[in-house]
């Protein structure tokens, strides 16, 4: 907890709003999307999404599986706990779909479904685009696929595996995801392990969105290594994401934005 604390008061302490962005781009983004205050339907969507999780009071058996290993816990929870606790916030669900239906991706990964809150987001912001989502426990992706078919969100792929198994064995080098959210495992292990076994997948359009990487000391060692990849050319910190840009045409740049 005193490392999160820390780490805000430095976020707060270094960030900008759009009038200390003078990139192009970063500015766009920021003033038409971060910060669009249209009251779009889909939000209704979102939060009826959210509700229907929140009164459920059933427990189910919740499998987490450790980084590359075959090691893994399970335990009993309540479907209400897990969507408060665990699940994206309303706000950020906004905004990850404000996200998507601004740069509109053809294609999107999703590392770690849960119950869907965020998988729903993806699939709204753009109803066109395939959505793959990986997750680990069979329990909470079974609900997720549920409730997204009861929404008639029907551009998703439900795939119960291991992340680094699917990663590692898929043909990833065939499969240009235009945007991955990666919600999956917060250690700094797993993250760069993805990271660099997706590097292959990427395009000039590609958006990466990094979940939590103020929730370690580990995952802001992460957050550090992924600025400074080579590839990585525009990188945005909003606190409780990273985004991450390989656009050749823009300058190496880090900002801090409060979104």
């Amino acid at each position: 907890m005193l490392q999160i604390i820390k780490s805000y008061l430095n976020f707060l302490w270094n960030s900008k709003n759009q009038h200390g962005v003078h990139s192009p781009f970063v500015y766009n983004l920021v003033t038409k999307c971060f910060y669009d205050k249209k009251k779009y339907p889909e939000y209704s969507i979102l939060k009826n999404y959210r509700n229907s999780l929140l009164e459920n009071k059933n427990t189910i058996e919740v499998t987490d599986f450790g980084a590359g290993s075959r090691v893994f816990k399970s335990n009993t929870r309540a479907i209400n706990q897990i969507a408060k606790n665990a699940g994206i916030s309303p706000k950020r669900a906004e905004l990850l779909y404000r996200i998507v239906n601004y740069f509109q991706p053809n294609t999107i990964l999703e590392i770690g479904t849960s119950l869907g809150l965020a998988t729903s987001a993806l699939s709204l912001g753009n109803k066109n685009s395939k959505i793959i989502t990986l997750e680990g426990c069979p329990n909470t992706m079974s609900i997720a696929k549920n409730k997204c078919q009861l929404q008639n969100l029907n551009n998703i792929e439900f795939v119960n595996t291991k992340f680094e198994d699917y990663l590692s064995n898929y043909q990833l080098k065939t499969e240009h995801y235009q945007l991955i959210y990666f919600d999956g495992n917060h250690s700094k292990k797993a993250t760069l392990e993805y990271f660099e076994l997706l590097i292959p997948t990427i395009t000039n359009d590609s958006v990466w969105i990094f979940d939590d990487i103020h929730w370690s000391s580990d995952m802001e060692e992460a957050w550090e290594i992924i600025k400074n990849h080579p590839k990585v050319t525009v990188t945005i910190d909003t606190f409780q994401w990273g985004i991450v840009f390989f656009r050749i045409e823009q300058e190496k740049e880090h900002f801090v934005i409060r979104a």
